[in-house]
């Protein structure tokens, strides 16, 4: 029972890889600064926000896909509550990826800045 639940969301997660432009972009984004927080070794804490701002940006955009989904099985015919309910899930999507990128811009931009004034002395 357990496992098959498992099975269903591994599948959500898989079916957002494929049809999903925009969580395929948000990988995209998100593979530079797994390799950015290698490169110049952030902290442990650091690891952390990063980590959750990314995880909760995922989760965030399944969630925006299933309300979707879900909002596109109720009606054949576009109407403004669904549309209000499709752009609030997008909204909290974009409010998370905002927030998310000034923090990553808080953590990298001194590493970024020493790496950049250490090269320059070179």
């Amino acid at each position: 029972m357990y496992v098959q639940s498992f099975r269903y969301a591994l599948a959500g997660v898989i079916g957002a890889v494929r049809r999903g432009r925009n969580f395929r972009l948000m990988l995209a984004i998100f593979l530079p600064v797994i390799a950015a927080g290698f490169l110049f070794s952030i902290s442990e804490t650091e690891w952390l926000a990063v980590l959750l701002c990314a995880g909760g940006a995922f989760a965030l955009e399944l969630v925006n896909t299933a309300i979707e989904h879900a909002v596109d099985l109720t009606t054949e015919r576009p109407h403004p509550l669904t549309k209000a309910a499709k752009d609030a899930a997008a909204g909290a999507v974009l409010v998370w990826c905002v927030l998310s990128a000034a923090i990553g811009f808080i953590i990298f931009i001194p590493y970024v800045s020493d790496y950049v004034a250490n090269v320059a002395k070179q």
